[in-house]
């Protein structure tokens, strides 16, 4: 990327508070940037940066009034986070991409691969599946027998999709992604040990699905374990068999559900969450950090803690807790 602040400004429906001539090429963090450089602020709380930075441009909401004593060039747009992802997403939509089959790899008889898909080294391509038009698979993946992936998919090196599994379209699974692998399901026996209960069901993970590195989602008993729309999970997450997650949702890293939940759309929800299985989560909830549903959740709820409460009650017993010792001492010294 290179053009001035004010060229960039019409791009991005902006306006410049300064230097319209000003050349930009790059991108950094506030507290990095360097002459040529354009960076943001979209959190008050790094708005005193705008003092101390070497950036040539500065892209800030329009209510932005944190002082500028050094009169670094503003851009102002709506959202300063919402414009700087799309103009990222500009610039890598304008990259190159791989095309083409890299050998070796195995791609099973009779499997079509797109003119321009990319197949990379060393990955397979099963009996019966499909690849979409514009989808790359990087070196070493897996694609089981009868597995779809959509058009414009992304699976980087190492993603492992087992058999009969379905991606949709715009999906990108990173690296260490295992989408179809068994669920945990045991039964005891007389012996006292567990006998297998064959997992005969897929994964459906639906379009403009985002899979963090090293998530997993496991197959259905029987059926399909459900990946809806739009939703984004971050790495190191455990999806088990059964599961139905609907669209728009977003799971940071290390969080967990359990078998046969199902949750809505638009919920967020924080790192290390654990939800119990057999339950039933609404839609547009917030979920604190290493919270635990152990039950039912209905709709547009703040929850934190475990089991997870209301976060002005958690908030409320988390002050309690602290003053635990204090009372205690108190009416030690009141007997």
């Amino acid at each position: 990327m290179e053009m001035t602040t004010g060229a960039l400004a019409s791009l991005i429906n902006g306006v410049v508070e300064g230097d319209s001539e000003i050349l930009l090429n790059g991108f950094a963090k506030i507290e990095e940037a360097d002459k040529g450089q354009l960076t943001f602020i979209a959190n008050p709380k790094y708005a005193h940066f705008i003092e101390s930075t070497k950036a040539s441009a500065v892209l800030v909401s329009r209510q932005f009034d944190h002082p500028n004593p050094n009169g670094v060039t503003l851009l102002r747009v709506d959202d300063p986070y919402a414009t700087l992802a799309e103009l990222l997403r500009t610039i890598q939509a304008a990259m190159p991409k791989k095309r083409g089959i890299e050998q070796p790899c195995y791609i099973a008889e009779g499997v079509e691969i797109p003119e321009d898909a990319y197949i990379g080294a060393f990955a397979y391509v099963g009996q019966g599946a499909s690849i979409g038009k514009g989808s790359r698979i990087y070196p070493q993946c897996y694609i089981g027998d009868n597995v779809s992936v959509g058009e414009d998919c992304i699976l980087y090196s190492g993603v492992k999709i087992y058999n009969g599994c379905e991606i949709g379209n715009r999906c990108i699974l990173h690296s260490g992604v295992v989408v179809g692998g068994d669920g945990f399901g045991f039964a005891p026996n007389q012996a006292g040990g567990y006998d297998k209960l064959p997992q005969t069901g897929i994964v459906v993970v639906e379009d403009d699905v985002e899979i963090g590195a090293n998530t997993t989602i496991d197959r259905a008993t029987f059926g399909c374990t459900r990946i809806g729309k739009g939703t984004k999970l971050d790495n190191l997450i455990m999806v088990a068999h059964n599961v139905e997650i609907g669209r728009n949702n977003v799971f940071a890293a290390q969080s967990g559900v359990a078998g046969s939940t199902k949750i809505g759309d638009c919920n967020m929800v924080g790192g290390q969450v654990g939800f119990a299985g057999h339950i039933s989560v609404g839609s547009h909830n917030q979920i604190g950090a290493q919270s635990g549903i152990p039950g039912n959740v209905g709709d547009g709820q703040r929850l934190m803690g475990y089991p997870a409460v209301d976060v002005r009650k958690f908030a409320r017993n988390a002050v309690y807790i602290n003053r635990l010792k204090e009372l205690f001492d108190e009416l030690n010294r009141k007997k």
